[in-house]
């Protein structure tokens, strides 16, 4: 589990740098175009770019510190044990759902490719979005699986942790 870990804090510096990046942009544009009159060219396309795949490099840390809401209206009376098995469950269901994830936008990734998709104003490539989910969401599975195979005692550890 340490590695998923790491990859999962490496997976959210890279969504953190994502976002820095398209927050000084977007101040760059507002500051050009109140200034200059000038703004850039197709910064609300690569905002809409940059958060979907920062939005997809955030899962794999949220679901390793068991980010994900949980209602517990019903279970809240159940001994620990039947809580237990029931949060492993759910995580095998996160598994299931992100290899969902993973398995269609690899999907629309390569169909993305083979048409040559663009963003309508800066002709940025639709697929690298995709390539940048695809990984953000098997990783985000693999830890939900290790999570359902083995529990969460040690997610709870690294979570006080950090």
């Amino acid at each position: 589990m340490r590695v998923l870990e790491q990859l999962a804090k490496l997976s959210a510096i890279l969504a953190g740098v994502l976002l820095t990046g398209i927050t000084l942009m977007t101040c760059g544009s507002l500051i050009g175009r109140n200034t200059t009159g000038h703004s850039i060219v197709g910064a609300f396309e690569l905002t809409g770019v940059a958060a979907g795949a920062a939005i997809a490099l955030f899962m794999p840390l949220c679901q390793a510190r068991r980010g994900n809401i949980i209602v517990d209206f019903f279970t809240a009376k159940l001994r620990p044990e039947a809580n237990a098995r029931m949060d492993r469950f759910g995580a095998l269901l996160l598994a299931a759902i992100f290899g969902l994830l993973a398995w269609r936008s690899t999907l629309g990734g390569l169909n993305s490719y083979s048409s040559n998709s663009e963003t309508q104003i800066m002709g940025f490539p639709e697929w690298v979005v995709y390539a940048t989910m695809v990984p953000a969401f098997v990783l985000a599975g693999l830890i939900a699986l290790h999570q359902a195979a083995f529990g969460f005692a040690h997610a709870d550890e690294v979570e006080a942790a950090i």
